[in-house]
């Protein structure tokens, strides 16, 4: 997909500002630890095509009004994700900015993840 000059900029702004993990580390950090958050941040559309075996779903647009009900312990370890690790980003510097202190974006996203081979529900 091809982006706006614009949206890289804010984008690039929020990953000198967030902590990124790789598909590689999510999954090994999610297989040792039952208690980390994982969260698809995609379309709703996108999560029904198919998501990572085990996230939660809680899209872009509505992260800010839910995350409080959801993940009300804000030093819970959260890792976001998208398609490609752009939407998850910026998600990551909101919930940053709204006091989680343990919030992650996967670079990489969903595309990353289904291509490896790792394990999704379809």
């Amino acid at each position: 997909m091809e982006h706006s000059a614009a949206f890289l900029k804010i984008v690039d702004d929020a990953k000198a500002l967030i902590k990124e993990l790789t598909i590689a580390q999510t999954r090994a950090r999610i297989a040792n630890d039952a208690t980390i958050k994982l969260i698809d941040v995609r379309e709703d559309r996108e999560w029904t095509l198919g998501h990572i075996s085990g996230a939660e779903h809680i899209g872009k647009g509505v992260i800010e009004r839910d995350i409080e009900t959801k993940i009300p312990d804000k030093s819970a370890e959260i890792i976001l994700y998208c398609g490609g690790g752009f939407r998850s980003a910026l998600a990551a510097e909101t919930l940053q900015k709204m006091g989680y202190a343990n919030v992650y974006s996967m670079d990489g996203g969903w595309r990353e993840w289904a291509n490896a081979g790792y394990p999704v529900d379809i």
